[in-house]
């Protein structure tokens, strides 16, 4: 799995999600209840992630869209 976007905004994420699934793409979002646990700090980003083969049509989607792809190695 790769790693598409780092975000403590849900609503963000799940517009996301919800961009790619209505693609065919196939997307999970880690960190959910670390995130919650945390509290409202927003410290504990969660990752928005893909299938390897997903990528590169995830990525062109966002940059269609004009979202913004997180750069994470």
């Amino acid at each position: 799995m790769r790693e598409l976007v780092r975000s403590n905004d849900p609503v963000r994420l799940s517009w996301l999600e919800a961009l790619l699934r209505d693609q065919g793409i196939e997307a999970i979002i880690l960190d959910t209840h670390t995130a919650i646990l945390e509290g409202s700090a927003g410290a504990i980003l969660r990752r928005l992630m893909v299938l390897d083969e997903d990528y590169d049509a995830a990525c062109r989607l966002f940059r269609d869209t004009g979202e913004a792809i997180s750069e994470f190695d």
